[in-house]
């Protein structure tokens, strides 16, 4: 054995960890990180810009869900909107949360981006 193969064989064994041992010696496994979501095209995203005030003790916050996509393409767009509203937030799970009311600034800044917006919420 070389030790390409060794570092391959390594590799392979650390991949493997908490998975189910297979006496077929033929069982290839299978990794979960072999899917990345594609991001749709701005003019498809079905976005939708709402303010929420649920269990943030009565502080208003400006949410974007509905975003298809990777989280790098997710947290590249809500870099660009902290940044035009002047605000902290974060990004993840599909949604961006922007801290304070910026409904209408999220809104016009999200058309003029190209991005279409199924609806504006309260």
């Amino acid at each position: 054995m070389n030790a390409q193969s060794l570092d391959e064989m390594a590799k392979d064994w650390k991949e493997r960890l908490g998975v189910v041992y297979s006496t077929n010696p033929d069982y290839k496994y299978e990794s979960e990180t072999d899917d990345i979501p594609t991001t749709l095209a701005a003019e498809k995203q079905p976005l939708r810009v709402y303010i929420d005030r649920r269990q943030r003790k009565g502080k208003a916050v400006t949410l974007v869900s509905g975003f298809v996509g990777s989280d790098d393409a997710l947290k590249a767009l809500g870099k660009m909107l902290k940044t035009k509203c002047g605000v902290g937030g974060t990004a993840k799970d599909g949604e961006i949360l922007i801290q304070g009311d910026f409904r209408d600034a999220v809104y016009e800044l999200l058309l003029n981006s190209g991005y279409k917006l199924t609806k504006r919420g309260n």
